[in-house]
Formats: structure tokens, C-alpha cells, sequence
């Protein structure tokens, strides 16, 4: 992966942000902040998905990620993936099955910084820094215009932004921890009335022939009212296809400490609780069991992975522990739904 301050290579793109959630650019002095009026040009130039793609996955991590795990949790994801498509590609007809026209993944990490003392301190210093970066700060507005940059068909970069992709390219947004707040704060702030693709049952409106295909939260760090309290215009976002969020009883980051630093557990450790829109509960499928599409067809889809997610040591128990070939399961499961 490049920098967002060099050239987008095959590889995917790297976009940092500072502690205002501000975009950074590379320079002889070490990463600088983009200059503002520069902003829209920055994207525009350079998050332009190559043309051999066939999704964008967008992926934002989550606490205590270094500038180096962060690079390898994209890698290990789209690696386990990419085993998985070999492995069992007619469970995906519409990506590796006969006829299925593959599945091509250009990643965008979107990275910030998320590193703190394993304490209850170090939490609630991390949380309270994902969130004023995206609501005093300057992330929801960025990110959302990163993901409107993506669609490269755009004749005017100055346009209002929306959540597309190119030319028929699927979009995908996948966050961990806290980052999964900085994904739903800028869909939030890009919040327009919904596009579409082939698949999902929402309805799509003319003159907006594309949009966001999923959201994929794992282990989110956020009170399990969230997307009732909180991001409550979700529902009516620029999102054609399901949020869904995984928990898991060994994640004691969303458990254990987030109840002591907000009195409730999190949606990582015990689900989605209350939202917009009724939500349905299931169980993490193994990579041989099949998503039909009636499974992950509603707007929201709480996932219980606790016999998945098991491994974790320490004060996060098991928080980090989505890399699994049952995760990359169910993102091509997405993937091939939105077809």
C-alpha cells in the first residue's frame, strides 16, 4: 500500500489522519497536514480504485493499532479472503462460482491515532478522542469525502460528494473497535437519499446507480443503543446494503472495560441492542455453511462470533480477534449478495 501523499499504486491506498481527524500528506519533514484548500484535489487525484478491481474495501481500525498492525490486519483480512474464494468459491455463485465474474479487492486503509496505555484510562482517553475527532473534529467530514472520491467516474470533483464507487465497482466498509464510529459518523455526515445496486431489497431511487454496498463492524466499541441514540440517521444514509456488526463474550475491551468507562456494555461483547429498525440476531457461520440472502438482508444484523472469536490475552481479551477465515466468510457473503 502507498501513502494518500503518493501516488495510488495497485496495492491500495494508506490515508492517515491526525488527532483532529485531519488528513496528513507525506513530505521531506515527515507527514504534514493537507493544506484545506487542497483537500478535494488530494482525494480526487488519488483515490481513484484501478480499473481491474471489482470492490473497494475500506477499512478503519480500532484501538490500540500501530501504523505497521494496521498494514497487516488489511493484509491478513484480504490474505484469508482470498483463501477462502479458492477454497469454496461456488458458496459465492455471483464472485468465483460458474458464471461469477471474481472478486478483486482494492484496499483503502484509513489509519489514526489509536494507541494507548492497556488501562481504563487508556480507553476512555481513545474513545473520547475517536469521538471528538468525528464530532468536533474534522473525521466524518474527511471520510466521508474520501469515500465519495472513490468513484472515479466523476466529472467534477467539486460536486457534493456521495458514497459511490466506479463503473459498477462495489464498495465495502469495514471497521474494528473504534473505528467502526469513524465509519458511521461519516456515513452519518454524507447522509443523502439512498442509491442502489442488484441485490439488497432497500429501494433505489433514479440518478444514483450506486452506493454503499455494506458496512461490516467487528467487535465495535460504542454503548449498544448506538444506532438508536446516536447514529440514528443510519437508516436513512447513503447504505444500500446491511450493517452488520459482530460481539463476543471474550471480548473484554467492549465488556469488561467498556462498562466501567461507560456503564454499559458494548456492542462488541453483547450485540446490537436498541436501533432504527428492528435487528436480527445470528450466529457466525463456519466457512463450509452458506449466507443465503435472506440471512443478511435487513438493515441491522448482530452476529454472535463468541465461539469464534476465543483467542486474547490481557485486558482486551479476545477484542482483537476478527481475523479469522469465518470473517472473511462473511465478507465475501456481502460481497456476493450485492451483485
Amino acid at each position: 500500500m502507498t501513502t494518500a501523499g503518493d501516488a495510488t499504486g495497485d496495492g491500495g491506498a494508506v490515508v492517515d489522519l491526525d488527532e483532529r481527524g485531519w488528513p496528513l500528506r507525506a513530505t521531506r519533514d515527515g507527514p504534514r497536514p493537507v493544506p484545506p484548500p487542497g483537500l478535494l484535489d488530494h482525494f480526487a487525484a488519488r483515490l481513484t480504485p484501478p480499473s481491474w478491481a471489482t470492490d473497494v474495501v475500506v477499512y478503519v481500525h480500532g484501538w490500540q493499532t500501530s501504523r505497521t498492525s494496521s498494514r497487516q490486519a488489511v493484509a491478513e483480512l484480504l490474505g484469508l479472503v482470498e483463501r477462502q474464494l479458492a477454497r469454496r468459491p461456488g458458496l459465492y455463485p455471483r464472485l468465483g462460482g460458474a458464471g461469477g465474474r471474481g472478486f478483486a479487492p482494492w484496499p483503502v486503509l484509513v489509519r489514526w491515532p489509536s494507541r494507548s496505555l492497556p488501562s481504563l484510562g487508556g480507553y476512555r482517553r481513545i474513545r473520547d478522542r475517536a469521538h471528538a475527532m468525528s464530532t468536533q473534529g474534522h473525521a466524518a467530514h474527511v471520510v466521508g469525502q474520501l469515500l465519495g472520491y472513490l468513484d472515479a467516474r466523476r466529472g467534477d470533483p467539486r460536486r457534493p460528494p456521495v458514497l459511490a464507487g466506479r463503473g459498477g465497482q462495489r464498495l465495502h466498509l469495514v471497521g474494528h473497535s473504534f473505528g467502526c464510529r469513524l465509519l458511521c459518523e461519516a456515513v452519518q455526515w454524507a447522509a443523502a437519499p439512498p442509491g442502489g445496486t442488484l441485490g439488497w431489497s432497500t429501494p433505489a431511487p433514479p440518478g444514483r446507480p450506486f452506493t454503499v454496498d455494506s458496512m461490516l463492524l467487528f467487535q465495535m466499541a460504542a454503548p449498544r443503543d448506538a444506532f438508536a441514540a446516536t447514529f440514528t440517521r443510519l437508516a436513512g444514509a447513503p447504505l444500500r446494503g446491511p450493517v452488520v456488526a459482530t460481539y463476543a463474550q471474550g471480548d473484554r475491551a467492549t465488556g469488561f472495560w467498556h462498562l466501567r468507562a461507560e456503564k454499559r456494555a458494548g456492542i462488541g461483547h453483547a450485540g446490537i441492542g436498541t436501533a432504527p429498525a428492528p435487528v436480527s440476531g445470528i450466529r457466525m457461520r463456519g466457512t463450509d455453511d452458506a449466507y443465503p440472502l435472506a440471512v443478511l438482508d435487513h438493515r441491522f444484523v448482530s452476529v454472535d462470533a463468541s465461539h469464534v472469536f476465543v483467542r486474547g490475552r490481557g485486558p482486551a481479551g479476545a477484542h482483537s480477534d476478527h481475523l479469522r477465515p469465518e470473517s472473511a466468510h462473511l465478507l465475501l457473503s456481502l460481497a456476493d449478495h450485492s451483485r
